[in-house]
């Protein structure tokens, strides 16, 4: 079987899939020239696209340095905002899904109102706002609210790590909606993501099965069980790599690819 036609420029029949963040940026702050720069390089040998949880606007602005007009479409052969819910090949959209048509509107009320008591009663130094963020194909659930400053996500994370106020949330919310047909999986420094059972990373691999590519290889921070790259990096139809930063993810490649 061979690649189709779209890549036959590419010596290599491989195709890199990378997360967002602590991978290709900073945790939510903007990708370097240096990694842009590695990663037009890696484009000349092989196939590569990003996959990340959030929605497509804030990859969007992660992914384009400070007073570009470029598209950060141009930048990956595919791109998969919402775990490939929302899904991009060579810059054109691919079929999307949507977590409301999954769930209905009376059990996402159900879901959410749950929610937003369990955060009201939660005790913990700090809260802000945006407790949950809906998206296409999730919702995004913050204890402390996604309007925090960088240093509040970083305390909170701090907090975390020693409480574990996501991991038991999570169980809570696992218990009280087992017949909801719902995962869960925590994900980046104040949230965790709720989305439908299959729906995790492993979902953009869907849109790449017709390629046919001799090895598709994956790059996140969040690879232990219950984060939020554990399924796509431990699925076998993907060989995985787990790394601590953007400069670790550089190392990598430019050690695998001569670059």
């Amino acid at each position: 079987m061979t690649m189709s036609s779209a890549f036959a420029d590419r010596p290599l029949k491989k195709l890199l899939l990378f997360d967002v963040d602590e991978t290709l940026t900073p945790a939510r702050q903007r990708v370097s020239p240096e990694m842009l720069s590695l990663l037009r390089q890696l484009r000349k040998k092989v196939v590569i696209g990003v996959v990340g949880g959030s929605d497509y606007t804030k990859i969007s602005e992660q992914l384009t340095l400070p007073g570009s007009s470029s598209n950060f479409l141009e930048e990956f052969d595919y791109a998969f905002a919402e775990n490939g819910l929302i899904a991009f090949k060579l810059g054109k959209p691919l079929p999307s899904e949507s977590f409301i048509k999954f769930l209905g509107e009376e059990r996402y009320k159900t879901l959410v109102n749950f929610i937003l008591h369990y955060i009201a009663d939660l005790d913990i130094p700090i809260k802000r706002g945006t407790f949950v963020e809906f998206r296409n194909g999730m919702i995004n659930v913050s204890p402390i609210g996604r309007n925090a400053t960088l240093q509040e996500r970083k305390e909170f994370n701090a907090y975390d790590k020693q409480h574990g106020v996501r991991a038991a949330f999570v169980k809570v919310l696992r218990e009280k909606f087992q017949d909801y047909g719902l995962n869960y999986s925590v994900g980046g420094e104040i949230s965790f993501d709720v989305f439908p059972t299959g729906w995790d990373k492993t979902f953009c691999l869907r849109h790449v099965v017709d390629e046919n590519f001799e090895e598709i290889h994956f790059f996140g921070d969040k690879t232990h069980q219950g984060g939020n790259d554990y399924e796509i990096f431990s699925d076998p139809r993907t060989i995985g790599h787990s790394v601590k930063n953007p400069s670790h993810t550089m190392e990598i490649l430019k050690e695998m690819f001569d670059l």
